[in-house]
């Protein structure tokens, strides 16, 4: 194995892992520190954008951290994905570990794909396939074994962690599909970097960043909130994306499964949620759908479908 191909596993199996670990950290500042679930969305998205568009401002290509902002129609369309996209995709996430857990508030977000897969159906831009009922199947049976445990009478995670969860999944989709002609024309740092930028801004004029009590926060409460900015979100990100100049897109999204399995097994270890038989069987299905869907990636035409097959959740 040459260096390179190294250099790209170690990234995006590190990238996925931190997304999925900073998932559960946020859920330790929510449920023991009580930190308020639009600041912390509001603060990780400010910090996160600012260095992202600094990596690339360092790394690559700066003159398309302002070039973005020339074209009047990709301007407007950034600005849509930055409040539509990216803040919803995050605040939605947020929201439904708040509520309720990051295991399964990460399992719900990964059924984007399927979201995706039967908005192109309806939109008749795809057949529906033999994989696709498979897909499909295994979502909805994950759903339910993750989320009821095997019983109908009652659910695992509140009901609002739920919606937030399903809307998180929708979120993902609209952010997936409405990413493609942005993409196409610029780097991803400078896209993601500018959206998060534009959402975090948006809602610090509803909740200001600045106004929170400091000096309540013990200092592994501080230690935790950079794990959850810095390398749950930032370096994630970056790791992610610098793996595909080593790896082909099918190699990122399969590892990309790690994200889930990550969430999971640190809220279980770690917070020491309960979770039931039933509910591992819920992520065993949710993660084969995953592997699934990377496993079996094929050339295709459609510009949506090619984002699909080459991009994590979290991007």
């Amino acid at each position: 194995m040459n260096k390179s191909r190294k250099r790209g596993l170690v990234l995006v199996i590190t990238g996925a892992t931190f997304w999925g670990i900073g998932g559960t950290v946020a859920q330790k500042l929510f449920h023991h520190y009580a930190i308020d679930v639009n600041w912390l969305v509001t603060t990780r998205l400010i910090i996160a954008g600012i260095l992202l568009l600094t990596i690339q401002f360092v790394t690559k290509d700066r003159s398309q951290i302002l070039g973005v902002w020339k074209n009047k129609k990709t301007a407007i369309q950034l600005v849509i994905f930055g409040l539509v996209g990216m803040l919803a995709v995050q605040y939605t996430y947020m929201a439904s570990i708040h509520h309720g857990n990051a295991a399964v508030a990460t399992l719900l977000q990964y059924l984007a794909p399927v979201m995706i897969i039967l908005y192109l159906i309806l939109r008749k831009q795809a057949a529906f396939t033999r994989q696709d009922l498979v897909t499909v199947s295994l979502a909805l049976a994950g759903c339910f074994f993750l989320l009821t445990n095997g019983s109908i009478s009652s659910l695992s995670v509140p009901m609002i962690a739920v919606v937030w969860g399903v809307l998180s999944g929708v979120a993902v989709a609209f952010y997936t599909l409405y990413a493609v002609p942005l993409l196409k024309q610029y780097d991803s740092l400078v896209i993601v970097g500018w959206a998060m930028l534009i959402g975090g801004l948006a809602l610090s004029v509803i909740h200001p960043p600045w106004q929170m009590d400091f000096t309540s926060l013990p200092i592994e409460g501080y230690f935790y909130l950079i794990i959850v900015v810095i390398f749950g979100t930032m370096i994630a990100f970056w790791f992610y994306i610098e793996s595909l100049q080593s790896l082909s897109p099918k190699e990122t999204s399969l590892f990309g499964t790690l994200e889930p399995l990550s969430a999971v097994l640190t809220t279980v270890l770690w917070l020491k949620e309960p979770f039931g038989y039933f509910q591992w069987v819920g992520t065993a299905c949710i993660i084969g759908m995953i592997l699934l869907l990377a496993l079996n990636q094929k050339p295709t035409s459609s510009e949506s479908e090619q984002l699909l097959e080459s991009k994590s959740p979290q991007l």
